[in-house]
């Protein structure tokens, strides 16, 4: 999906982000996507740095459907059947929608930075795009399409709690939320194979190959925020998980994913240490 041109005639990349961040609908959310990110690499775009601030972050433009529900009313299905496969299928799509949002928003909400953090951000926003037209393509395939099943707004509810300050969005999104991605995936991978659903577990396989890449570039920013700020990496994001993420920090952990996409050790250790805590005491 590409060659329509870019429909910001300003420049900036920050038009053409929240233009995506608005669009409604999936084929224009996509459409829109794939030329921003191909814009601002071709160097058709600029990130200016004398743009005038964000606008408070607000909903970004979705679909009518999939109806938001609370994480907990969400209906428990198994995978032996081909309405629980899509179920789950949708429920990824649903998170890679979100994780497009998620990309512009950063490129969009965070001003001054270096070049390479917007070029981070508009890549990994047409991979999360690129990912959900796979997964939507199954989900057909399947008999269903985005919207059949309900869905939680989780995640942009993570970014409204971290507009304000992008160390904390680098340390929350990409390293909690989008992370959990590389804990669960694999045992989705097996799940869906040992049911003969090697298209599905296919498309997970690329999937989480580049999720450690974008989980990568929240560690390097998260760094990068911390360095400039002077403060020390390891213990914030303890500070950070405390205050903001118990709730969400389910063990057991991909270690070796997690590893690969920047965490070190102690802050491996954090994640278990909290996770521990969190079991004992819910």
């Amino acid at each position: 999906m590409s060659g329509t041109g870019i429909r910001t005639a300003s420049g900036s990349l920050f038009d053409a982000a929240r233009d995506c961040l608005a669009a409604a609908s999936c084929e224009d959310k996509l459409q829109r996507t794939f030329d921003a990110a191909e814009a601002f690499a071709a160097g058709r775009l600029e990130a200016d740095g004398e743009a005038p601030p964000p606008v408070p972050i607000g909903m970004p433009g979705r679909p009518a459907r999939p109806r938001l529900v609370h994480p907990r009313d969400l209906p428990k299905r198994g995978f032996g059947t081909a309405e629980g496969r899509a179920a789950f299928i949708h429920a990824i799509a649903h998170i890679e929608f979100n994780a497009i949002d998620l990309a512009w928003d950063a490129a969009y909400r965070f001003r001054g930075l270096p070049r390479e953090f917007y070029a981070d951000w508009a890549a990994i926003a047409a991979d999360e795009a690129r990912h959900f037209a796979m997964l939507r393509t199954r989900l057909r395939a399947l008999g269903f399409d985005y919207g059949d099943f309900a869905a939680h707004n989780g995640l942009w509810e993570m970014a409204e709690k971290t507009a304000h300050d992008g160390l904390a969005r680098m340390a929350l999104v990409p390293r909690v939320l989008e992370a959990r991605g590389l804990d669960v995936t694999p045992g989705m991978i097996v799940k869906l194979r040992s049911l003969g659903d090697e298209d599905s577990a296919a498309i997970l396989e690329v999937i989480l190959r580049e999720e450690v890449a974008h989980v990568a570039a929240g560690s390097r920013w998260f760094r990068w925020y911390c360095a400039r700020r002077g403060v020390d990496p390891e213990r914030r994001f303890r500070e950070l998980l405390a205050e903001y993420a118990r709730a969400v920090l389910h063990g057991p952990f991909n270690l070796d994913a997690r590893s690969a996409a920047g965490f070190s050790d102690a802050e491996l250790a954090a994640l278990r240490e909290l996770d521990i805590a969190a079991r004992r005491d819910p």
